[in-house]
């Protein structure tokens, strides 16, 4: 029987990323997000994968929209097997730019999308003893950066939930399980679309990943769901051993980069309120497809993703990392 999935954000970047790749196991995919042009597109690329697709237009800062989603997934291809909620919208600005309804607007999407996906999932999965749901968190979750005080604060919001919601499953004896991707820098189109008070062209700091990459751990993690969180990329281990060991020093270093790491030297995308309110890829040829401005700068592959799929080799390389973010650490103190 072919699983069934649920991807939240499906019609770009990581969600389209993640469609096709569940597409070429010939799973049956609900497509959900508000741009119906890349949502039909994602729904070509799946049916060619040899995927079924639902396109599901839907809002997932509304939880009657997400639960009606949830409802015609099961009408149309049987119990839902996985959830996987990638979706978000995001402010890039220092937070004193950013007005409280664009901050509650991100936390409507990137946190509480992440709390009604869940719920509409759980509700099924858990009378039937059976399922996984995937969060597609971030290091920012763990670690945050200037100018993203709302992203950072829903992906550090979503941590929190998942953990509490993990704990409950385990008290219930559930065979449920709800698993973390921790996402470094990834070349998607947000970069282009979210609302952006910067006097430049938004950027992920680099190191940037491709899309598939973070597809590639978000699929294993599904198959493998026990594990509380799956990281990708070596800048994302690096970034949370160095907020563990030395965050006051990480604080000074963000500080001192974190405004033109985020930028290019190019001028900011073409005026407008970007995506925050309504989608961009939502007449036809609108659509942006999995991957942003940056494929020059990006790279397809991850040794660590790689590493992070066999569980003793990651905890030795984390140990080394580890190691190395102490020395470095007792050399600043020494200025050695």
């Amino acid at each position: 029987m072919p699983q069934t999935v649920v991807i939240t954000g499906a019609s770009a970047g990581v969600g389209r990323a993640t469609a096709r790749l569940f597409a070429r196991r010939g799973a049956n995919i609900a497509l959900l997000a508000r741009g119906r042009a890349g949502l039909e597109a994602a729904a070509e690329e799946v049916a060619a994968a040899g995927g079924r697709a639902l396109v599901l237009p839907t809002d997932v800062a509304h939880h009657q929209e997400v639960e009606k989603a949830a409802e015609l997934t099961e009408a149309e291809f049987g119990p839902i097997d996985v959830w996987i909620n990638v979706a978000f919208t995001s402010v890039f600005a220092p937070f004193a730019e950013i007005g409280p309804e664009e901050f509650q607007r991100v936390t409507d999407v990137a946190y509480l999308g992440y709390v009604n996906g869940t719920r509409a999932a759980l509700a099924r999965m858990v009378p039937r003893d059976r399922g996984a749901v995937v969060q597609v968190g971030s290091a920012l979750g763990e670690r945050s950066i200037p100018l993203q005080s709302a992203y950072c604060g829903a992906k550090h919001a979503v941590n929190g939930f998942t953990s509490s919601v993990r704990t409950e499953l385990l008290h219930d004896g559930s065979r449920v399980r709800i698993t973390v991707v921790q996402l470094p820098a990834v070349n998607t189109p947000q970069f282009s679309w979210v609302r952006s008070r910067l006097p430049k062209h938004p950027q992920p700091v680099p190191p940037i990943y491709q899309p598939e990459v973070v597809a590639r751990t978000i699929g294993y993690a599904a198959d493998h769901p026990g594990r509380k969180q799956y990281y990708v990329g070596a800048s994302t281990v690096a970034t949370l051993w160095a907020n563990r060991f030395v965050p006051a020093a990480l604080d000074r270093y963000l500080a001192r980069t974190g405004y033109s790491s985020q930028q290019t030297d190019s001028p900011p995308p073409v005026a407008g309120p970007g995506n925050l309110w309504q989608p961009l890829d939502e007449r036809p040829g609108e659509d942006h497809g999995a991957h942003g401005a940056f494929d020059e700068s990006a790279t397809g592959r991850s040794p660590q993703a790689a590493l992070a799929r066999h569980p003793a080799l990651a905890a030795g390389a984390g140990a080394l990392a580890g190691a190395a973010v102490l020395r470095w650490s007792r050399a600043r103190r020494t200025g050695g």
